[in-house]
């Protein structure tokens, strides 16, 4: 089974060093920050199975952070925090989180609501996750698997596999695949696209050496094709 990885984003560190041996010894994976930038700059390279999101960080508000969170990843987010005033509660809800946790809380709480809010994103991938023999796409978690296996992708190569995999046999341009693998795409970029693309074969050929599903269209871009 592969292992769920947590983010922990939380600065006071008695309270992120508890949650992380609990969630451990439930056979989850972490990663602690203590800033919201840090976690920021983890997510530019890999999505989580769950955030836990301090609301008030030192280096900013978690609402506000939550905003940045959601253009990089979808994976659910279970606020902690001090402020157990309703309005609080229902902003955090409204702007789209999973959960509201206020401390101080039990452990076993937090283990049940992390299994929960888990449970129901499990539920929705189901139903959201696109699947064939070759690849299956779980756009909730942004995790997908080739060949029964699970591809180790930064987020812009799953975002890249993403677009070729809604279309196959449809040849994306280069500025295309920018458009939809970055943020804030630059036409200087493009040429990046072909170093990303190259990565992405690699990790394709070390679960699969006979196979090429990537097909290149010189001086146009790349498609997907059926494997055969």
């Amino acid at each position: 089974m592969d292992s769920i990885r947590i983010f922990i984003v939380e600065d006071e560190p008695s309270i992120a060093q508890t949650v992380q041996f609990t969630l451990e010894a439930e056979g989850f994976a972490t990663q602690h920050f203590s800033t919201g930038a840090g976690c920021l700059a983890a997510l530019e390279a890999a999505a989580p199975s769950l955030i836990l999101l301090d609301v008030g960080l030192a280096d900013g508000n978690g609402f506000e952070l939550f905003g940045r969170i959601r253009r990089l990843t979808e994976a659910p987010v279970i606020y902690l925090t001090a402020r157990d005033a309703e309005i609080d509660r229902v902003v955090g809800l409204e702007m789209g989180a999973d959960d509201y946790i206020v401390k101080p809380f039990s452990l076993r709480e937090l283990v049940a609501r992390v299994r929960a809010v888990l449970r129901r994103v499990d539920t929705g991938a189901a139903a959201s996750a696109g699947t064939n023999e070759v690849f299956q796409l779980d756009t909730v978690r942004r995790r997908i698997h080739y060949h029964a296996q699970l591809l180790d992708l930064t987020l812009h190569e799953y975002r890249l596999l993403e677009t070729l995999l809604s279309h196959p046999e449809r040849v994306f341009t280069r500025s295309q695949l920018l458009q939809r693998g970055w943020d804030n795409p630059d036409h200087r970029l493009e040429r990046t696209i072909d170093s990303h693309i190259k990565s992405l074969r690699s990790k394709l050929h070390d679960i699969k050496p006979d196979a090429d599903p990537i097909c290149t269209h010189r001086g146009v871009g790349y498609s997907l094709m059926p494997e055969s």
